[in-house]
């Protein structure tokens, strides 16, 4: 079974600031690599395949893959849990959710869904326009 976690992106007013942030780290040749105090611990489901879903200005904006688990140390020397995330960035359609500290845990069933591709299946369609496509009932 899977599950996935959503967390807040900190900092980051969009989607396309929170992209421009990772590219830059990896373009410094980083792995992305987001620490958080607490480990999962339904670790094994998280790594059968869940995403980390990204939280931008009260919504779920997003997901990215998470590849591993590693542990990583504060500068106390306190260990923590760094969350290794593919390099990938997929928008979904957007969902209102509280804001909590942390992450939380999300059930298979109740991630969003992808964003629609557009034509080329090259990038997303736009989220104004796939946002108003949608309340229309067109997709």
């Amino acid at each position: 079974m899977t599950v996935h976690l959503k967390k807040l992106s900190v900092g980051s007013d969009s989607l396309d600031s929170l992209r421009s942030r990772q590219k830059e780290i990896i373009a410094a040749g980083r792995p992305l690599l987001h620490p958080t105090r607490n480990w999962p611990r339904r670790r094994d489901e998280v790594l059968n395949g869940g995403s980390l879903y990204w939280i931008i200005k009260g919504q779920i904006s997003a997901r990215q893959p998470i590849l591993e688990l590693v542990e990583i140390k504060q500068i106390d020397g306190k260990p923590k849990c760094g969350i290794i995330l593919s390099p990938e960035l997929i928008p979904v359609w957007p969902r209102k959710v509280r804001i909590f500290q942390g992450w939380r845990y999300l059930e298979n069933e109740d991630v969003p869904a992808d964003m629609p591709r557009d034509e080329t299946d090259e990038k997303p369609m736009p989220l104004a326009l796939a946002k108003e496509l949608r309340e229309l009932g067109l997709i």
